[in-house]
């Protein structure tokens, strides 16, 4: 699998994320495959139960991709993920094997005020 089938592998699970159309999102990961949230000390093995955890969660939830970079069997995404309208910023780091996702680990941010010490060097983004 190339470089932009793996683009385009990443594509269809951020649109099929942000559609909460979980059995399309969740085809890019290997039966076997690892998801962890660092932040809250969580692992997820195996497809069926990272699909499971994502169906369970209560939270309205959209996905925004900022960009995506990689190459070979390392990909990261960034990503504003809005639950019940609030912006969390994401990144989602994935390694594949075989054209599919073998370990993704997610990091969240929360967004924050801006520092009035920087302003008049910032130029403020939407």
């Amino acid at each position: 699998m190339g470089d932009d089938d793996v683009r385009q592998a990443l594509r269809r699970h951020w649109a099929a994320s942000d559609a909460n159309d979980f059995a399309t999102e969740h085809e890019i990961y290997r039966a076997d495959a690892v998801l962890e949230y660092p932040q809250s000390g969580e692992r997820i093995r195996h497809r069926a139960n990272i699909e499971a955890s994502r169906v369970a969660q209560p939270s309205a939830k959209r996905f925004t991709v900022r960009r995506m970079l990689g190459g070979g069997d390392l990909w990261i995404s960034e990503l504003v993920m809005t639950y019940d309208q609030q912006p969390f910023y994401v990144i989602s780091i994935m390694e594949f094997e075989g054209g599919e996702v073998i370990r993704e680990t997610q990091y969240f941010g929360d967004p924050f005020e801006p520092g009035p010490s920087r302003a008049q060097w910032v130029e403020r983004m939407e």
